[in-house]
């Protein structure tokens, strides 16, 4: 089935759809999703190719999930799983070498790197203030 036939099904009823809060578009909270919008271009799960960028399961540097082309029609063997934890400037360069190769989705390129940069700015320790000392006068 195309995406875009899929997508004209699920747009506007599925249960990733979180419609509460609708200020201007909806949100969703599917997987691959980086923006976390439901509009065509990020959904995840119409798409022969999508990327998702989430935190690794040691907390040290992300994973990013991307899909097979080849394998659209088996699920469980569609998805990739590729854990970067070399460091963020390393790293970032590596997803964007991965995105651009081939044309995998260039148009995503800047959303996934803003996903990325935004998970591994959560994982540095909060910096620790010094306590001022107080004048005895």
């Amino acid at each position: 089935m195309s995406a875009h036939l899929t997508w004209m099904i699920i747009r506007n009823n599925n249960s990733y759809l979180l419609k509460k809060r609708n200020i201007n578009k909806p949100f969703s909270t599917e997987p691959n999703n980086l923006t976390n919008l439901s509009a065509f271009k990020y959904n995840g799960l119409i798409h022969r190719r999508s990327v998702g960028v989430v935190t690794a399961p040691d907390n040290k540097g992300f994973t990013v999930v991307y899909k097979k082309a080849k394998a659209g029609n088996k699920p469980a063997k569609s998805l990739v799983k590729r854990t970067m934890k070399s460091g963020p400037r390393r790293s970032l360069y590596k997803l964007k070498r991965l995105l651009n190769a081939n044309n995998y989705r260039t148009d995503l390129t800047k959303n996934a790197l803003r996903r990325a940069s935004a998970v591994l700015k959560a994982q540095k320790p909060l910096p620790v203030k010094k306590a001022r000392a107080k004048k005895n006068e």
